[in-house]
């Protein structure tokens, strides 16, 4: 009788991380360990079309404009946002493969760590 096939571990509980990897996602976690931050991300992906007007992000805060304009900053400095001006709004957009890589750190594989 074989054992069925399970989902093991994430890529973190597979292998240790090299320094240069672990200090790379440390950048991309500490700019979602926020709640604001991780709205606004939320906020962003999930909008129609795939991007928001930063129009179209500032009343869901209670924040100043200065405060929004810091955060989106941050997530745009870390890699996950990117923006593009368009007259006097700017609009932003997720970058999948940077939000794709946080995902792919926690998500089980299919096949088991190696022993």
């Amino acid at each position: 009788m074989t054992a069925p096939t399970t989902a093991c571990c994430a890529p973190i509980a597979r292998e240790p991380l090299a320094e240069a990897e672990a200090a790379e996602l440390a950048v991309l976690l500490k700019a979602v360990a926020d709640p604001v931050r991780l709205r606004l991300l939320s906020m962003i992906g999930s909008h129609a079309g795939g991007e928001a007007c930063v129009c179209d992000l500032t009343d869901a805060f209670d924040l100043t404009a200065p405060t929004i304009s810091h955060h989106l900053k941050v997530l745009r400095t870390a890699g996950l946002i990117d923006c593009e001006r368009r007259g006097t709004w700017v609009y932003y957009w997720i970058v999948p493969a940077a939000v794709n890589r946080l995902g792919a750190l926690f998500t089980p594989l299919a096949e088991p760590a190696h022993a």
